[in-house]
């Protein structure tokens, strides 16, 4: 079996520090084999902004993969924003911006969708070489390993609001995701926690893929939920989605949701709601 820790919008330079503490404190607890940090580390891409999202990453206790989110982007700093807009990010967090693992169980691929040039750069894209990307790390693994993708911008909206904005080219997307047997899907941006199978929305895919997505895990910008982070245990043919929320003084279980493979489809079998939202969201 793996763990994976999934974080996203952790949003330094607008964070609550205690949950911070108690994020580092719960993720010591709970050790899992990987963390995944599906980006927006900082709220405006200042160099102090990446200094304190650095010191968070030097006292994560496993390792970690990230990718960067829209926030990672300078925003006023046009002259930057156009010449070199992960100039902070590639400095303090990661050179790299397609980070890959792979061992005997699982495999998981980060993918950068921020883009700094398009219409409504807080919007994501992949492109073509992105798509490659994941067929060259996914399609030639056998179906014995477990496949994940995480990207910041979503690939399906909440069950709640349909009409949410998607990632750019998601249609483009899935057809590798399905044809390379990816199992499972991660995003950030909306800061809301939900799970689900791809196929509930998008009903021209032929093969499951779960999704999970994570909300704030330490910011201040709440949207009618607790800061929180998924805690995934991954035992194939059996997946479990914990969402682990700040109750104010540590992070406890919240929604608990187990998917089982049955052939090619994941079924739900079971969840047990203890995720409560909070009120005066910004």
């Amino acid at each position: 079996m793996k763990t994976l820790a999934h974080i996203s919008d952790l949003h330094f330079g607008r964070i609550d520090q205690r949950v911070v503490d108690g994020l580092l404190a719960d993720l010591t607890e709970q050790r899992p084999d990987l963390i995944v940090i599906s980006g927006d580390l900082v709220q405006r891409a200042k160099r102090r902004h990446f200094e304190e999202a650095r010191e968070f990453l030097d006292q994560l206790p496993v390792p970690y993969m990230v990718v960067p989110g829209n926030h990672d982007i300078p925003v006023y700093n046009v002259f930057r924003r156009f010449t070199n807009p992960f100039g902070h990010y590639r400095h303090y967090i990661s050179k790299d911006l397609s980070p890959v693992h792979v061992d005997s169980e699982i495999a998981v691929l980060g993918i950068n969708t921020a883009r700094p040039v398009i219409m409504d750069f807080s919007e994501g894209r992949m492109n073509k070489a992105q798509i490659q990307r994941v067929r060259e790390v996914f399609c030639e693994l056998p179906e014995t390993v477990f496949k994940v993708l995480f990207t910041h911008h979503p690939f399906m909206p909440p069950p709640d609001s349909p009409a949410t904005q998607l990632v750019g080219r998601h249609k483009l997307v899935l057809p590798a995701l399905e044809t390379c047997g990816v199992d499972l899907m991660l995003a950030g941006h909306l800061h809301k926690a939900y799970s689900g199978d791809i196929m509930s929305f998008h009903t021209q895919v032929a093969r499951s893929i779960l999704v999970a997505q994570a909300s704030t895990a330490t910011s201040t910008r709440l949207r009618n939920e607790a800061n929180a982070y998924n805690l995934i245990a991954i035992a194939p043919p059996q997946v479990t989605f914990e969402v682990r929320s700040w109750e104010g003084a540590a992070f406890t279980a919240g929604l608990v949701s187990t998917w089982r493979k049955q052939g090619h489809r994941w079924e739900l079998q079971a969840q047990d709601s203890g995720f409560r939202p909070v009120s005066g969201a910004a």
